[in-house]
């Protein structure tokens, strides 16, 4: 699972360990994810008009308590991450396309 940010936004987490969410995230009052298959859809949707977008493996967060699968985009369950994200929640950072960037905590 993954969650995909500007550059911007890379730089407030890579800063502070921990992202509050995209303008989208705070508005809805979750963090979007999405899966691997979504991500295309995704992408296509929301950052259609940037470059340079990377996507977090948030794997990890598989079976936490504050993920929730919630239905979404024409009915599909997307993960929704009810807390902030922290850095010890993302395994790898990936530009897109690109080379993983495996994160050294």
């Amino acid at each position: 699972m993954y969650k995909l940010l500007r550059p911007t936004e890379l730089a407030t987490f890579v800063t502070k360990w921990t992202f509050e969410g995209s303008e989208d995230d705070v508005r809805d009052g979750f963090i979007h994810l999405s899966t691997e298959g979504q991500m295309s859809g995704t992408l296509e949707k929301h950052f259609s008009r940037d470059s340079n977008i990377f996507a977090l493996d948030c794997s990890l967060l598989i079976g936490t308590a504050k993920l929730v699968w919630e239905p979404s985009r024409g009915g599909q369950l997307f993960p929704h991450l009810y807390r902030p994200l922290q850095m010890s929640d993302v395994r790898a950072i990936i530009p897109l396309p690109g080379k993983i960037w495996p994160v050294a905590i």
